[in-house]
């Protein structure tokens, strides 16, 4: 049995504290990320009609909450970690291109901004070695559902971290209690299922005494989806979950109704229905001999029978309704209006600038916040691979989240050359990587060379510019 005593240090207590709180969330996270699939719940209907209705709701749903995560996700690329005056770092460089973190990243932001955080884990390389012959950090992407970190409440760092999966070949949950000097592992007594891993103080036993390590922090970095201050992060579409509900139902109404004006709600007067009774139960209905069809004739033999239909409902007003909850949920969640195009074409430059305005600041603050986190991550790969550099006060450059022409971005790097500005700050202003970066100085560099190379040794004299041997030979002579 596990001890449950209480302590920051006790790492039996922090697997059960911090693992029922990845259990208590899991709910809330099952919920965003239905939303973020497009498989909220469907709209509500009359119980007696729910089972008939059942692949009708299904259709019903239309997938905007993806929309709004993920065009802010592509909006968001680190391109890679420079020195702190910009100069390109070949270590930063290397772990970067070894962990794949120019796709990692997206992983990391996207379930961020489906189910609030991501996390980034650091730690030994399998197969790779550095040249002092440890080994080389291996950086992973971590799901919420399988990671948690303990914060300090008086100075919001982290203090300790939780990882556990399910192994789906032995069937049995793993767990590590993660410090900033030592490693607990764990493993539940009984085999479980993926999705459900016990809590109890008897259902883990420690496999080890903990395994230190020299990282000098704890491993697991978390990227925290915008967090207000004092309130747990939310998804990026958090705030329009009410709106994806309503704009649900009226696609089903509208649906409702577009069905029935097809196939229009007949009517039957003077009509004498028989009535028969349930044997089973002995209750009287009515048999029902109008069946809708379009291979069907309805014929009477009442004399006073009269058939007729309804009104068609009209569509438009489900229409209107249905942009309008579209403009809502954009407005509100800061997604440029265009990704709705509506009724917009032919709009200038400006007008997608003007319209994206509010979509790149909550972009930039997104991109404040994880690249504090990936200065994390550098010192921590740092600090694996035993280079003595502190990367807290590195730079992490990002593409620009706004959208700009190459014409334009080739205008502008035109103009800052005219006023002066160093060929490596124009290429970081077109979004280029530091590898790149090197790559253009180096062969500016070599061009400006090779022209120097191949200028005459004497140039010809010329009257307004005589050669330094005739200014010789004259001062000689004076």
């Amino acid at each position: 049995m596990l001890d449950e005593t209480p302590e920051l240090d006790n790492p039996d207590f922090m697997l059960l504290r911090l693992g029922r709180r990845m259990r208590k969330r899991a709910g809330v996270l099952d919920e965003w990320w239905r939303y973020y699939r497009g498989r909220p719940p469907l709209p509500e209907l009359p119980r007696k009609a729910e089972a008939a209705f059942l692949d009708f709701q299904r259709k019903s749903r239309t997938n905007f909450c993806g929309v709004i995560a993920n065009s802010t996700v592509h909006r968001l690329r680190a391109i890679g970690v420079t020195a702190e005056d910009g100069t390109p770092d070949p270590n930063a460089s290397r772990w970067w291109q070894l962990n794949r973190l120019d796709s990692r990243q997206n992983l990391v932001w996207r379930v961020a901004m489906a189910q609030s955080v991501g996390y980034m884990l650091v730690g030994e390389h399998p197969t790779r070695t550095e040249e002092n012959g440890r080994p080389s950090p291996l950086i992973t992407a971590e799901h919420p559902r399988e990671a948690i970190v303990e914060r300090d409440p008086a100075t919001g760092e982290r203090r300790v971290g939780v990882r556990a999966i399910h192994d789906d070949l032995d069937g049995h949950g793993y767990a590590w209690v993660l410090y900033d000097d030592t490693i607990y592992a764990y493993r539940t007594r009984e085999r479980c299922t993926p999705n459900r891993l016990p809590w109890g103080p008897d259902s883990w036993e420690p496999l080890d005494d903990g395994v230190p390590h020299d990282l000098g922090q704890m491993p697991l970095v978390e990227f925290a989806r915008m967090p207000d201050l004092g309130e747990d992060p939310e998804p990026e579409f958090a705030c329009v979950m009410d709106i994806q509900d309503r704009t649900n139902m009226g696609i089903l109404n509208r649906m409702a109704a577009s069905r029935y004006s097809g196939f229009r709600q007949k009517t039957v007067t003077g009509h004498t229905f028989a009535r028969k009774t349930d044997p089973a139960t002995g209750i009287t209905v009515v048999d029902q001999p109008f069946v809708p069809g379009p291979n069907n004739v309805w014929v009477s033999e009442g004399k006073e029978a009269r058939f007729g239909q309804l009104d068609a409902t009209d569509l438009r007003p489900f229409l209107d309704e249905h942009a309008a909850d579209v403009r809502d949920m954009l407005i509100i969640s800061q997604t440029p209006a265009y990704y709705y195009a509506g009724d917009m074409v032919n709009i200038s430059a400006d007008t997608i600038a003007a319209l994206d305005l509010m979509h790149v600041a909550k972009c930039r603050e997104h991109i404040a916040a994880f690249g504090e986190g990936l200065e994390d991550v550098m010192s921590l790969a740092a600090a694996q691979a035993g280079v003595a550099e502190d990367y807290t006060e590195a730079t992490v450059r990002w593409a620009r989240p706004e959208y700009l022409s190459p014409a334009v971005r080739a205008d502008a790097a035109i103009k800052l050359k005219s006023i002066g500005y160093p060929l490596d700050i124009i290429a970081e202003d077109l979004d280029e990587s530091p590898a790149r970066v090197r790559r253009i100085n180096a062969s500016a560099a070599a061009a400006a060379l090779l022209g120097a190379s191949l200028l005459p040794a004497n140039p010809a004299p010329t009257a307004g510019n005589p050669s330094p041997a005739d200014d010789g030979g004259a001062a000689g002579g004076e």
